[in-house]
């Protein structure tokens, strides 16, 4: 009976977070919707600032390379870092080649999403960052790629850890103009 209980509970947390509406006004082709373990995070894509990035956000979507990929750097008061759809371990890329850099003077703050990379400005591929809060540090250094219009509640409660011991992860990612 308590199994029974568990995974009806376990249900009706996840049925709101898929069923919920996206926000209005949202331009569907260029925002992102990843359903976590968590629930629902919607990312408007910056395509004024960062075209070649958010389009490839938009392709590796559409590939299904996001879908089932964890949160594997999850810094308390920083952020939460995922994309490596290869080795699922912040190690790795997909096959497409690096893109060079598209910084803007957008602030670091908190729901902003962010595009990683080495220490080669021209190096990120797959992998971003969701904000937590404010990070100064990266302004203007790193690639912003969008924010976060719908969710930081689901990114405030993505488990933490460098590397994450059984760490969320990004069950399904879609272009919000793709869902069905």
């Amino acid at each position: 009976m308590i199994r029974i209980l568990a995974l009806v509970a376990a249900l009706v947390c996840a049925v709101p977070a898929i069923a919920q509406p996206l926000p209005a006004n949202l331009d569907k082709a260029n925002a992102i919707v990843i359903d976590t373990t968590k629930g629902r995070i919607v990312i408007k894509l910056r395509t004024d600032i960062a075209p070649q990035h958010a389009e490839r956000i938009k392709l590796l979507a559409r590939e299904g390379y996001y879908n089932n990929v964890p949160f594997h750097r999850v810094i308390e008061g920083f952020m939460a870092q995922t994309g490596d759809g290869k080795n699922f371990n912040g190690t790795g890329g997909s096959k497409h080649p690096n893109l060079p850099a598209e910084f803007s003077n957008v602030p670091y703050k908190r729901g902003i999403v962010g595009m990683a990379r080495t220490s080669d400005p021209n190096s990120a591929n797959s992998q971003f960052f969701i904000m937590f809060a404010e990070g100064a540090s990266l302004n203007g250094k790193y690639t912003v790629i969008g924010e976060v219009v719908s969710g930081m509640d689901v990114v405030d409660r993505i488990k933490r850890g460098e590397p994450v011991v059984d760490p969320d992860k990004m069950v399904k990612v879609q272009v919000a103009s793709d869902i069905k």
